[in-house]
């Protein structure tokens, strides 16, 4: 209740903290955080700590924007053409770079304008996580049993986002379009999964 969640620690590292380390363990350069529940403990974050990174805050304004809107709002404040999109309630830690940077080589060798990072369920620390897509050949889909959980990162070009007023909506929009016409792209990690689900599984993480 008065924490957001990427600011809550495990280990005493904070979420957030995780997620910039990996980012610039990426070499990337530029960070945009979306923020909306408690917005203002993200500011107090970055003054009180030395990030070697062009970090910037975008609020979602006076009303939430869910996933697409939020990351629509973010894409508008930047020239760039591609994002690669972090959720923060994913344990991230270096071991995913060199995944990461292997779905990166496939999205700019194969000109993809989407792809998502997936693991089978079965690599799930919270075990009441249910599948949410099927992955073969690196293409998505939602046939029959759905093994494999979007983990919180993403690389996606900014033309699938054609809305033309900003607005709530979720990620899923995009995606279910995508998965319409089979083009809907994902690769497969193979690390352990550890999702800040709810205060019972952050308890657990706590105490491992």
């Amino acid at each position: 209740l008065n924490t957001p969640k990427p600011l809550l620690e495990i280990k005493d590292v904070s979420m957030l903290d995780r997620c910039i380390n990996l980012i610039e363990e990426l070499g990337i350069k530029k960070i945009l955080i979306n923020t909306f529940y408690l917005k203002d403990q993200f500011s107090n974050f970055l003054h009180n700590k030395n990030f070697n990174l062009d970090i910037k805050i975008i609020e979602d304004g006076e009303h939430i924007l869910d996933t697409g809107g939020g990351i629509q709002n973010m894409i508008k404040h930047s020239n760039e053409n591609d994002f690669l999109i972090f959720n923060p309630d994913t344990v991230w830690t270096n071991n995913y770079k060199d995944e990461i940077l292997k779905m990166e080589e496939m999205y700019f060798s194969k000109k993809l304008e989407n792809i998502l990072l997936l693991t089978n369920k079965k690599l799930s620390f919270d075990k009441k996580l249910k599948g949410d897509f099927n992955l073969k050949n690196n293409l998505i889909n939602k046939e029959s049993k759905k093994e494999f959980i979007y983990i919180g990162c993403q690389i996606i070009n900014k033309n699938l986002f054609n809305k033309e007023k900003i607005e709530n909506y979720s990620i899923l929009e995009i995606w279910n379009n995508l998965l319409d016409q089979k083009k809907l792209y994902g690769y497969e990690s193979q690390k352990d999964f550890y999702h800040l689900t709810d205060l019972d599984v952050f308890k657990k993480l706590r105490d491992l």
